[in-house]
């Protein structure tokens, strides 16, 4: 016999879901996103150490296209500086309104979309912590990359030094380049669009906007073609483990609502003139004391038949034998 408990347990939750509870969680989570990556900055050496790793893998797999695009955005500002403003701003801009975008009009799927958001992102921080990576934009010219973002940063609000605003490059953590979360967030959002945008344009942005965000991260020298792959990985484990996110969720909201009803209870119980009954007259009775009965159909016992209704009942004191 189908199990209906489930579902409807899913859907009250879910109605339960509103935007002035929603919008602290998301940007709880990435301000800790934020702050983890500052604080996850490593050892600079480490961090060089490591890309040239990455570098070396992709040379001998013959892989290694940022060279190749690296040098086309650079050559040509009217790719490079487009390409710039995409990797700068796009991604604090489609990300949310995705978001906003199921909350109003996909809410049967949005809390599950959020949790596979916000479960990846989390393990791309962990990425970050465990593996400082230096990007090729700020490995030694001798290896071939221009930083396009300091090359054409008269043109936009970044700085020389990084993506952020300009003064703020300190404020960044300049080696968290594996996973790329921006391939990451760009592959969430296409498959949002994919699934649940209804119409063919919807589709083609689908897979338009994770590709171009891929070959942008890449040609500004921001980002490897492995840390694009580490961002599509990073994806499928926070997919695979959002459903558990969610019960466990569940769970801890279960056992919160479950207190949360139990000091209601009690708060009644002990709120004054919750415990008095109110009889007629005005006249009340002591916690516990049972309301006096009226005289019951039958005779009762020691009643003799000529008795008005008043004259006999429960109160009354039995006469003497």
């Amino acid at each position: 016999m189908p199990q209906t408990e489930t579902p409807g347990i899913e859907a009250d939750r879910r109605s339960r879901l509103r935007w002035w509870t929603e919008l602290p969680l998301i940007l709880m989570v990435y301000a800790s996103y934020s702050a983890g990556r500052l604080l996850a900055r490593g050892d600079t050496t480490s961090a060089v150490d490591h890309g040239l790793a990455i570098l070396r893998i992709e040379k001998f797999l013959h892989i290694n296209a940022e060279h190749p695009l690296n040098r086309l955005f650079t050559r040509e500002a009217w790719l490079g500086i487009p390409a710039d403003f995409w990797y700068a701003s796009l991604h604090y801009l489609i990300t949310p309104a995705i978001l906003i975008w199921l909350f109003r009009s996909r809410a049967q799927v949005y809390r599950a979309a959020r949790t596979w958001l916000m479960t990846s992102t989390f393990i791309g921080l962990i990425g970050f912590t465990l593996l400082p990576t230096c990007p090729p934009r700020l490995l030694s010219p001798d290896y071939g990359f221009v930083d396009t973002m300091a090359k054409y940063s008269s043109y936009g609000w970044w700085g020389g030094d990084a993506s952020a605003p300009r003064g703020l490059g300190g404020m960044t953590n300049q080696y968290a380049a594996m996973p790329s979360l921006h391939c990451g967030w760009a592959l969430w959002c296409g498959v949002m669009l994919w699934r649940y945008g209804g119409t063919r344009l919807t589709k083609v942005l689908g897979v338009a906007y994770p590709l171009l965000t891929a070959i942008v991260v890449m040609g500004t020298a921001n980002h490897y073609l492995l840390d694009a792959v580490a961002g599509v990985v990073v994806m499928g484990l926070g997919f695979l483990l959002a459903p558990q996110v969610m019960k466990a969720a569940d769970r801890i909201g279960t056992r919160f609502e479950g207190r949360g009803s139990l000091v209601a209870a009690r708060s009644r119980d002990a709120s004054p003139g919750t415990e008095t009954s109110i009889v007629s007259g005005g006249c009340q009775t002591s916690p516990g004391e049972r309301i006096p009965r009226q005289r019951e159909s039958q005779l009762g016992t020691g009643a003799e038949p000529g008795a008005s209704p008043t004259d006999a009942g429960d109160g009354a004191p039995a006469p003497a034998r």
